[in-house]
């Protein structure tokens, strides 16, 4: 047995992080080549590799000379490489999750790569099941070279370091010396069944590129092609073969250390889910969007007027939370689950209205859809008057937001003749909106968060957007120079006023709010603002290029899980629309407004 290093890497600032996925799991791979946090077989199962939250399971490509470390996506795609600069020479290392998915098995690709010079990298796999509690046992070296093994009821094979030897940790180790230009594939497959042949590298990652290469469209009629692309990537990767897409690929990355902000986000939430939907709307009718009205439809069509927030990706309950025994990410707790299930959220079936409007557009509705968008409107029309968790996932109260993306969604779904009477729909807008106005309109003429509570909320930009109100309604205008006014530093957006607190000392400026701002302001016509909050709120992000649910603007770090996918869909939604003619946008998604 000889030494490794993967129970002393300690975790990096999540900047630093790269995804790869698949789209029914995906890994999270550090600076050092080190794949940090994964869980398999799928999102919502027990970690692998778990260092990223203080648990064991990592698996490891390292330069053996000093380095400094650079890295980048294949466009379009989550086909990472990593980029060492070593002193005598560079080494890349290729990262994917082999695609097209196996619900059953992940299939990691790893490809090391000497550039322009001999090369030596250290690899050390240690698969661990269950965060980190259960070693790999039933260690065996076949007569291929292949390594197999069992980590709790995991079958493991791993194929491309047949002198791989036993390390303290109970993992494998091995040091590779590579002459230049020489290439090595290493092939890790983790299954909950026992595993059927051997993959082969070639094949496994052409089929992957070519997956890519399928699934993300060119996205060109946007502000930010590449950054859009990404986005849409992100999102692939982030949505199973069933349309699920979980709001993040991580859990328990805090938003503010030691307060108690960390959860667990590897789960499909239906807004979110809506969101992502949408964004892809705004440039065309791509796999993305008929992906989410599937999995949103289907979710009203079982649980109808009483539809949960979120659903684990096969559609199954989200688990209560509970508090692992691990250190967790600095300045967090490590928590599994989330309490979701104990929520009535009302914004969620008129985002889900929405959605259902979007696909129509194009063509997609189907008897489900329209099945679901009369469910979704029943839902509203029974639970209106109820309090809520709202967007936030708070305390119930009577939130402005959600009544007001409810009228969103009926308006738009009263403009869908296959969805029933508009008549019934554009009434009940006109009804919420009046009650809401009633309620909710601060003596200033903002709309306020809610009936006892007078400060802003940046989310109540979206819904004029959406088209609840027309942009030149004076409530529109008052709420926008209120955010403006109170909620906007140094071009980045909180998301509400905290009991008075100064804005960034008890959680981050929201990445969502800051592109919600952008559309917000396009919608005004005041282009010049909207691509200045687009390109503030675009620049966060790390070398990978991905984003987190928030912005930490005094220490320019990110905050919370990662990758965010609603952050990444209105990144992509801002693309598309700010593409769009730049002449004044009032008017643009006026309806007929009550109240």
């Amino acid at each position: 047995m000889i030494d490794d290093p993967l129970d002393t890497w300690a975790p990096q600032v999540l900047r630093d992080y790269a995804l790869i996925a698949d789209g029914e799991r995906g890994a999270l791979c550090g600076p050092h080549g080190d794949l940090a946090w994964m869980c398999a077989p799928r999102w919502h199962d027990d970690a692998v590799f778990s260092v990223l939250v203080g648990g064991a399971g990592c698996y490891a490509v390292t330069p053996a000379e000093r380095h400094v470390w650079g890295g980048y996506y294949e466009q379009g795609t989550l086909i990472w490489r990593n980029r060492w600069v070593t002193t005598s020479t560079v080494i890349e290392c290729r990262d994917a999750l082999a695609m097209p998915a196996d619900p059953h098995r992940a299939v990691v690709l790893r490809r090391i790569e000497a550039q322009d010079g001999p090369a030596r990298v250290r690899v050390a796999l240690d698969v661990r099941a269950g965060f980190g509690t259960q070693a790999m046992t039933s260690l065996r070296h076949d007569a291929d070279g292949r390594w197999t093994a069992r980590s709790g009821d995991l079958w493991l094979r791993w194929s491309g370091a047949p002198t791989a030897v036993r390390a303290e940790s109970d993992g494998l180790v091995v040091d590779l010396e590579l002459a230049p230009h020489e290439r090595r594939d290493l092939v890790l497959e983790i299954s909950d069944t026992p595993l059927p042949a051997p993959v082969d590298s070639e094949d496994a990652w052409r089929r992957t590129a070519e997956a890519w290469a399928d699934a993300v469209p060119s996205l060109e009629a946007t502000t930010a092609p590449a950054d859009a692309r990404q986005s849409y990537a992100v999102l692939r990767g982030l949505t199973s073969h069933g349309g699920g897409m979980v709001a993040a690929a991580t859990m328990s990355l805090p938003e503010r250390a030691e307060r108690g902000r960390n959860y667990d986000y590897r789960y499909v939430w239906i807004r979110d889910q809506c969101y992502a939907g949408l964004a892809v709307a705004a440039d065309g009718p791509h796999a993305l969007l008929q992906s989410a009205t599937s999995f949103v439809s289907g979710a009203l069509l079982a649980d109808g007027t009483h539809l949960r927030p979120a659903y684990t990706i096969d559609g199954g309950r989200v688990p209560d939370e509970t508090r692992l025994d691990l250190s967790g990410y600095p300045g967090a707790a490590a928590v599994r689950g989330n309490w979701v299930n104990s929520q009535f959220q009302l914004d969620a079936p008129g985002e889900a209205l929405q959605l259902f409007a979007a696909a129509a557009r194009y063509d997609l509705l189907d008897r489900d859809v329209v099945a679901a968008a009369g469910v979704a409107l029943d839902t509203i029309e029974e639970r209106w008057r109820e309090p809520d968790a709202g967007i936030w996932e708070l305390d119930d109260d009577w939130w402005t937001h959600s009544r007001l993306a409810c009228v969103a969604g009926l308006r738009s779904a009263a403009t869908v003749g296959a969805f029933g009477d508009p008549q019934r729909m554009t009434r009940l807008a006109d009804e919420i909106l009046g009650e809401t106005s009633r309620r909710c309109l601060n003596a200033r003429g903002y709309w306020q968060r809610s009936p006892g509570n007078s400060s802003v909320d940046a989310a109540l930009l979206l819904p004029p957007v959406r088209g609840a109100l027309p942009a030149e309604d004076p409530r529109t205008l008052a709420t926008l120079q209120q955010v403006r006014d109170t909620l906007l530093v140094d071009g980045y957006v909180y998301r509400y006023d905290i009991d008075g607190a100064e804005l960034g000392t008890e959680e981050g400026a929201f990445l969502l709010c800051g592109f919600v701002l952008s559309l917000a302001e396009w919608h005004q016509g005041r282009r010049e603002d909207a691509v200045r909050a687009f390109e503030r709120n675009r620049s966060v992000s790390g070398p990978p290029g991905l984003l987190s649910e928030e912005f930490d603007v005094t220490q320019r770090q990110l905050r919370g899980n990662l990758p965010q996918a609603f952050v990444h869909a209105l990144l992509l939604e801002t693309a598309a629309t700010l593409d769009r003619d730049g002449t004044a946008r009032r008017g643009h998604g006026a309806h007929a407004c009550g109240g």
